[in-house]
């Protein structure tokens, strides 16, 4: 009994891998079958050798800022993070009237709304050939990225106030922590509607729908 019950487990083990081996063998030729198509597609895509040259140039790991189309992408993560820890801050800051934080608050506003002027205004891209719902997208993504903007001048400026001439008054705290944190909602849609554009629209990847430019003024 011991030895047929042997044979049985012995005889499943040897079914359950050379099925496993057969399905795998047809997983890697299904696989092949999807590399090889993508091959020829690949080669016919490639009509010039001066294509196939440019395809197979060794690119550079770290590009220099000439190589973006606009600066923006690198320039408008700096507002975002720097506005939104002011905020949380200023809020912290209602309930504990830190002269350090306060200092610390005045330093991450002053650059972040400096980053978010030179983001909106600077380096903004200029855009060409966009589909209707892509213009509507960006349309919004302007109209958050310039309330972020406002707002996050005045925040700087209330803080400012509240900081020097009204020496951490609660109630001016409460007002800046207003003005910050409804400034760091309006990055944050205008960052939604920035990340819509580029995974979405495919507006930037490569310089796609960009004016190119000599220079990275604008």
């Amino acid at each position: 009994m011991k030895k047929f019950w042997t044979i049985i487990f012995l005889t499943f083990t040897l079914f359950t891998v050379l099925a496993h081996d057969g399905e795998q063998h047809e997983e890697n030729a299904h696989q092949d079958t999807i590399n090889a198509e993508r091959l020829v597609n690949d080669s016919h895509s490639i009509d010039t050798p001066e294509e196939r040259t440019i395809l197979n140039e060794e690119k550079k790991l770290t590009a220099s800022l000439n190589d973006f189309p606009n600066l923006h992408p690198l320039m408008v993560h700096f507002p975002i993070v720097l506005l939104l820890i002011g905020a949380i801050l200023a809020f912290v800051n209602v309930f504990f009237l830190k002269i350090e934080i306060d200092w610390v608050i005045t330093g991450l506003v002053f650059f972040g709304a400096l980053g978010a002027y030179l983001s909106g205004r600077t380096f903004h891209p200029h855009t060409h050939d966009l589909t209707l719902h892509a213009k509507q997208v960006l349309a919004q993504h302007d109209l958050w990225a310039d309330w972020t903007i406002y707002l996050s001048i005045i925040g700087f400026v209330t803080q400012i106030i509240s900081q020097f001439i009204f020496k951490q008054k609660r109630w001016a705290v409460v007002v800046v922590a207003f003005f910050l944190i409804v400034s760091g909602y309006s990055v944050s849609r205008a960052g939604h509607y920035g990340a819509q554009l580029v995974h979405i629209e495919a507006v930037g990847p490569q310089g796609n729908f960009l004016d190119l430019e000599e220079s990275h003024s604008h």
